[in-house]
C-alpha cells in the first residue's frame, strides 16, 4: 500500500487509491485525478508531510527503469540517458555520476557541471578530470556528455530541459544521501552560457550557480530570479568573443541594481579577470558556491516567467501556474510575505532591444515596461514557515484583498504541490488558487 496513514488523518482505502493513483498518472505525463482534499490541523502537518514523501518515492520506484547509477567515486561509473525523440533526434546522454570524500551529515552538495563546445568527448573527459581537482569536497558531480553537436550543441535546449528535470527529481529522491538544499550549477564557455540560463530558470532548485568565461544577455536570463541564490560569473576582461566582458559587465551592473534595492538579496560575484581572454583560473568557483544554502521557502522572490527554447516552467518557488495572463508576453510575479500578509504583484513585460550586435543581430541589451496582469490564474502555496496558520492571513494580489480568513489546511494542497516541484522541501498545507 502506497499512502499509509498513522496519524490521526482520516484517510480511507479509496482515497489512498486516488494518492496513488494521482502520482502515477503525474509521472506518465498524464493530466491526473483529482486527490482527497482531507482537512489538516498545525499538529498534523509533518507527519502527513513525511507520509506523502514516502507515498512519492514508492511511486517513482515503480515508475522509473531509469534512475541513476548507485553512487559511487567519481569516475567510476557512468549512465546514459536517451532524450525523447520528439525533443531531440538521436540524442543520447552520457554522464558520469559519482561522489568525493566521505557522505557529510546532511547529505552530499551536488554539482552539475556543464562542459565547454569543443569536440564533446574530449570535452566531457576534460570535466571529468577538472572535478576531481577542484577543491569542493565532500560533494558529488553529474557531469553529461552534450548528445549531438552542430545546432543542437545548447545545454538549454528543451532536450537537456526533459534531462534536467529528470536530474533534479532523481536527486531529491536520493534524500539518504544528496542534501536537497545544496545544489549548484556551473559551466565553462558554452557551459558557461547554459549554467547562466540555467540558474535564471531553475533558480528555486539551486542553492548557487556559477557560469565561466561566458556572459548572456539578460533577457536569456532574467537577473531578477536570481533573488534567493548565490551568484558567481567569471569572464576575462579582454574576452570580446561574441560580446562575453561586455554581457557580463551588464549582468554585474543589473545585479548590483537589484541588491541596492533588496539588501537582504542578489548575493553575486561577478568579475571580469584582468589580463584574461576565453581561458581563466576555474578554481574559484565550486569553493565560493560551496559557501550557500538554498531556502526553499523564500518571503520575498522575483520571478519573471520567460520561455527557454520556447518552453514555461510550470511554477516558481510556491506559485504554480495555471493560465498565463498573456500567451504572447512574459509574466513578473513579485511575492513578498510579512507579519501575516503576502502581497503579490503580477505585471505583464513588454521588452524592446536597446543594444543590437550588428553582425549577428544578438539584442545585447534590453529595456523592460510592466503593466498589470489583468487575466490568467495561478496557485500560491504556503508554508508554515512563512505564515502562522493559526492567525488571521490576509492575500493581495495586485492590491485587491483575494484571502482574509484563518487558513484552511489539506492533503490535496500537499499532493498538488509535491507532484508539482518533486521536491521534499516543498510540500506545502495551504493552496489558494487566485483568478486575475
Amino acid at each position: 500500500m502506497i499512502f499509509m496513514c498513522t496519524c490521526s488523518l482520516s484517510v480511507s482505502a479509496q482515497n489512498q487509491k486516488e494518492v496513488s493513483s494521482y502520482f502515477e498518472q503525474v509521472l506518465k505525463g498524464n493530466t491526473p485525478s483529482k486527490v482527497p482534499s482531507n482537512r489538516l490541523s498545525q499538529s498534523q502537518i509533518e507527519s502527513a508531510r513525511k507520509q506523502i514523501w514516502e507515498a512519492w518515492k514508492v511511486s517513482n520506484k515503480v515508475a522509473q527503469s531509469d534512475a541513476l547509477p548507485v553512487l559511487d567515486s567519481l569516475g567510476r561509473s557512468s549512465g546514459m540517458w536517451v532524450i525523447p525523440d520528439s525533443l531531440e533526434h538521436r540524442a543520447a546522454m552520457p554522464f558520469y555520476f559519482g561522489s568525493k570524500g566521505s557522505r557529510p551529515q546532511g547529505g552530499f552538495p551536488f554539482f552539475l557541471y556543464l562542459h565547454g563546445s569543443g569536440p564533446k568527448q574530449q570535452e566531457w573527459e576534460t570535466g571529468l578530470i577538472l572535478a576531481k581537482r577542484f577543491a569542493d569536497a565532500p560533494s558529488v558531480y553529474f557531469i553529461p556528455q552534450i548528445p549531438n553537436e552542430g545546432e543542437w550543441y545548447r545545454w538549454w535546449q528543451r532536450g537537456k530541459q526533459w534531462a534536467w528535470e529528470r536530474l533534479l527529481r532523481q536527486l531529491l529522491l536520493m534524500d539518504d544521501a544528496i542534501n536537497p538544499n545544496r545544489l549548484y550549477v556551473f559551466g565553462i564557455s558554452e557551459g558557461g552560457y547554459g549554467s547562466q540560463r540555467l540558474a535564471s530558470f531553475y533558480a528555486d532548485y539551486w542553492a548557487a550557480a556559477g557560469p565561466m568565461a561566458g556572459g548572456e544577455p539578460l533577457k536569456n536570463a532574467p537577473a531578477e530570479n536570481l533573488s534567493n541564490i548565490g551568484f558567481s560569473l567569471r569572464t576575462g576582461a579582454d574576452d570580446a568573443g561574441f560580446y562575453r566582458n561586455r554581457l557580463t559587465r551588464y549582468t554585474a551592473q543589473a545585479l548590483d541594481s537589484l541588491e541596492d534595492l533588496h539588501p537582504e538579496g542578489f548575493r553575486h560575484k561577478v568579475e571580469l579577470i584582468p589580463g584574461r581572454q576565453h581561458f581563466i583560473d576555474y578554481s574559484p568557483t565550486t569553493p565560493w558556491l560551496s559557501l550557500f544554502t538554498r531556502n526553499p521557502h523564500p518571503n520575498h522572490f522575483i520571478w519573471e516567467d520567460f520561455d527557454m527554447d520556447g518552453r514555461h516552467r510550470t511554477g516558481f518557488y510556491n506559485i504554480k501556474v495555471i493560465k498565463r495572463p498573456d500567451a504572447k508576453l512574459r509574466t513578473r510575479y513579485d511575492m513578498n510575505v510579512h507579519d501575516n500578509e503576502v502581497d503579490i504583484a503580477v505585471e505583464n513585460v513588454h521588452y524592446a532591444a536597446s543594444e543590437v550586435d550588428p553582425q549577428w543581430g544578438i539584442e545585447l541589451k534590453s529595456t523592460r515596461t510592466y503593466d498589470q496582469a489583468t487575466s490568467g490564474s495561478f496557485i500560491l502555496f504556503l508554508a508554515e514557515d512563512q505564515v502562522n496558520f493559526d492567525k488571521l492571513l490576509t492575500i493581495r494580489v495586485n492590491g485587491k484583498t483575494v484571502y482574509r480568513k484563518k487558513p484552511s489546511l489539506n492533503v490535496q494542497a500537499m499532493v498538488e504541490s509535491l507532484a508539482t516541484f518533486y521536491d521534499p522541501q516543498r510540500i506545502f498545507p495551504f493552496a489558494l488558487k487566485v483568478n486575475l
